[in-house]
């Protein structure tokens, strides 16, 4: 937007900055930390984003991010509701930022869905927030397609913005350089980790050959969050979610020769500890993506 200021001589037009986010009373806050996921890609199985819900249900907003200015409506659109014939509710997508205190503990939590649009000034919005709540780290929480069985636990990748940072025996990885799509929780993730912010990141791995929800992967990043936080935090209805799945996909590769043999070798993968390479991560991830962004079901 540009405002034009009348003078003697001619009226000079000047930028007119507009805030991306509206911000409320935040309240005490006590070196809080920042907990980010958002939808997408790096959000397999929704693991990350369900993490984070319970955490977030009760949790008090403090601040609004501008959604008309973030989201393509085309690509994301609002759900309506229609009560006999009658239009009777529209829900948009929205970005907030919540407050909550976990023991003695405090929290902001950022998640839900991952802008279309301006994500380098969305950065320097959330950049410009952890300043003014004194942010003290910044966390991650992600998810990934790879080559893992439903059988073992989830397996946890780690990402620091330097060494000694991640806890709860999580280690960086994978080895090597790994190039991938980018995804907005990265993005924010490194640029308030060049401001000072101490950041780290936890990614579930998914088994690439289950489709929907996967509980297991956000019950497991939700514990990796509380080791690292050094809290017992809530898990909801998780672990009977997690279980339920698993007696599921377990019949099914019971009822299937092809499947259960193929769900045998990635299990003696991970009895070797075998890790996976950057480029077996790529591969997955290119296929999650070529397939448009949904894992290929065996359920």
């Amino acid at each position: 937007m540009r405002r034009a200021f009348p003078g003697s001589v001619a009226s000079v037009a000047y930028p007119w900055v507009v805030s991306l986010y509206q911000m409320d009373d935040p309240g005490d806050l006590i070196a809080p930390s920042l907990v980010a996921a958002f939808d997408g890609w790096v959000d397999s199985g929704s693991a990350a984003t369900t993490a984070l819900a319970s955490l977030a249900s009760d949790a008090r907003v403090v601040a609004r991010f501008d959604a008309d200015r973030l989201f393509d409506y085309r690509a994301r659109r609002p759900t309506l509701d229609i009560v006999d014939g009658r239009l009777t509710e529209i829900v948009w997508s929205e970005l907030v930022l919540r407050a909550t205190r976990v023991g003695e503990r405090d929290l902001l939590i950022l998640a839900g869905a991952e802008p279309d649009y301006r994500w380098r000034e969305f950065a320097d919005a959330v950049l410009e927030l952890a300043r003014q709540l004194g942010v003290a780290e910044w966390i991650s929480l992600g998810a990934i397609p790879a080559a893992v069985p439903h059988t073992r636990p989830v397996p946890i990748l780690g990402t620091a913005s330097e060494p000694g940072l991640l806890r709860g025996g999580i280690k960086p990885g994978p080895l090597g350089r790994l190039r991938v799509p980018a995804a907005l929780v990265s993005v924010l993730e490194l640029e308030l980790s060049r401001t000072g912010i101490p950041a780290v990141g936890y990614f579930a791995q998914v088994p690439h050959y289950v489709s929907g929800p996967y509980p297991s992967a956000a019950l497991e990043l939700l514990r990796s969050l509380g080791r690292h936080l050094g809290l017992a935090l809530p898990e909801g209805g998780l672990r009977d979610e997690s279980d339920r799945l698993r007696i599921h996909l377990d019949s099914l590769a019971t009822g299937d020769t092809q499947t259960r043999a193929y769900v045998e070798r990635l299990e003696s993968m991970v009895d070797e500890e075998r890790q996976p390479s950057g480029d077996d991560l790529i591969e997955e991830i290119e296929r999650f993506l070529r397939d448009g962004g949904t894992e290929n079901s065996q359920r």
